[in-house]
């Protein structure tokens, strides 16, 4: 398994795409209401990205049709934004990838929409928190499995399930590298981390049981019980301490 470790220069890029990534998130979050339409929120999404001299990573990538993965309610990742217009109480989750002069940077948020159930606020919370339960073991000399069973862990010790049909992965000079990064298992396995790498975690959480399944359209995964999902994901660097989050504003 070959896992480039990238450069400074390398780092330089990915840091500038993620930061444009960071600002994308928190200008679509500020349009994120009832009566909004996926399609308008993907519009908002694509272009603040062009804006600002990138480009969406998503649009096209195995034929993707939209700049962003805008995700309702029960459906967990991938999914096409629409005509669908967002009522009180939805949760959406919008993920997005940001290329620029070459590189790139992936994160996911999820959102309410007005109030939203106690319990869905409370899967919300948690979901962002297993993100920072996993990405506190992504430090030179863990290894992967070291992230995802501290994620498994803190989920489940909530109440909640953790998908396992989906992970995270490498990210930076391609959307897709290696590392895989299951968000479940037991730790002390898999590729030893080393500084510089560069990664996409993101922990993908059910209220109800972890099982999924792919809708017709081949993109949108949904929770096989249809109950609510979250997801919550930034692009980090892995250091010799504490990893650097790439895609937060502040991080």
């Amino acid at each position: 398994m070959a896992v480039y470790i990238k450069s400074k220069r390398e780092i330089e890029g990915i840091r500038a795409a993620s930061r444009i990534l960071a600002e994308t998130l928190a200008t679509v979050e500020a349009e994120i209401r009832p009566g909004v339409s996926l399609n308008e929120l993907d519009q908002v999404c694509e272009s603040f990205i062009l804006s600002h001299g990138s480009t969406p990573t998503f649009k096209g990538y195995h034929g993707f049709p939209a700049a962003a993965c805008i995700s309702v309610n029960e459906e967990v990742v991938h999914g096409i934004p629409s005509e669908r217009k967002l009522v009180e109480g939805d949760i959406v989750k919008v993920d997005i990838g940001v290329t620029k002069n070459g590189f790139i940077a992936d994160a996911a948020r999820t959102f309410e929409v007005g109030k939203v159930k106690p319990e869905v606020h409370s899967l919300i919370r948690t979901t962002e928190a297993s993100f920072r339960a996993g990405a506190t073991n992504a430090r030179a000399g863990n290894r992967v499995s070291d992230i995802g069973a501290a994620v498994q862990h803190y989920v489940e010790k909530k109440g909640y399930s953790v998908v396992r049909e989906l992970c995270g992965h490498g990210v930076g000079l391609k959307l897709h590298e290696e590392p895989s990064i299951p968000n479940f298992g037991r730790p002390g396995r898999g590729v030893r981390l080393k500084t510089g790498m560069t990664l996409a975690i993101e922990p993908m959480v059910n209220i109800g049981g972890f099982e999924v399944a792919t809708l017709a359209n081949g993109w949108t995964v949904v929770t096989s019980d249809g109950k609510p999902s979250a997801h919550y994901e930034n692009t980090i660097l892995v250091t010799d301490g504490e990893p650097e989050i790439l895609t937060l504003q502040n991080g």
